[in-house]
């Protein structure tokens, strides 16, 4: 989405650790060729992964993702890059019973607490939500659910032998001024249905912002200081 992009938290760590980026808009350009890059992330949007017609973009994204994890690469989703993450590993990925949208608490599983980017983190997670639809197991095989919660039964993923491909349902990288430009952008969806009081969401954003950003950059510390 033109007014989505990466999150705070995720800007601040990625030009903390000194990594250089492109950020790549692919349903107004093409993809680079993934040989130049240590790996790939893929942020969110509104497509749902089977419509592939409605956003013919998705066909070769999917593509670009198989092909960072076939040979090895890095990949981290959120939100929907999780959910094409999924989709590409062969899982099963549809509606949720209801939309997850706000703050909820998730809870890393014994896979989550032995994965390496997760080390220090505490088991219970606060995690914000913005999605209808999410990764639904059973998982094939090979795919480990590292996080779980009452409103998606994985939360986060990763696959057997290659730490660095991690995919996150949730988008802790936002802080509060991207959470009042997605409530100013996509308020329709957010709110219909879920009972949001878009003002309070964004007070416990700016209330949380610095404690989940601190998590946030913990986690990504430990992502990026993964073997690349």
């Amino acid at each position: 989405m033109d007014w989505e992009g990466p999150g705070k938290h995720l800007l601040a760590s990625l030009e903390g650790a000194g990594v250089n980026y492109r950020v790549c808009r692919i349903w107004q350009e093409p993809l680079p060729a993934p040989d130049p890059f240590a790996g790939l992330m893929v942020l969110g949007g509104s497509p749902n992964v089977d419509e592939e017609e409605q956003f013919p973009y998705l066909r070769p994204l999917k593509d670009h993702i198989r092909q960072v994890i076939e040979r090895g690469g890095s990949y981290l989703g959120f939100c929907l890059g999780h959910q094409l993450l999924g989709h590409v590993l062969g899982c099963r990925v549809g509606p949720l019973p209801k939309k997850s949208v706000g703050f909820i608490t998730g809870e890393l599983t014994a896979a989550g607490l032995k994965h390496p980017a997760m080390a220090g983190l505490p088991k219970q997670l606060e995690l914000f939500k913005w999605h209808g639809q999410g990764v639904l197991p059973p998982l094939p095989p090979g795919v480990h659910i590292l996080a779980h919660s009452a409103a998606a039964p994985v939360e986060a993923l990763s696959v057997e032998g290659n730490p660095r491909v991690v995919g996150l349902q949730f988008d802790n990288h936002a802080g509060a001024r991207d959470v009042a430009r997605w409530l100013k952008h996509d308020a329709q969806w957010a709110l219909s249905g879920t009972g949001i009081d878009p003002q309070a969401l964004v007070a416990e954003a700016e209330a949380k912002e610095a404690a989940m950003g601190e998590k946030f950059r913990g986690f990504m510390h430990n992502y990026l200081g993964l073997d690349l």
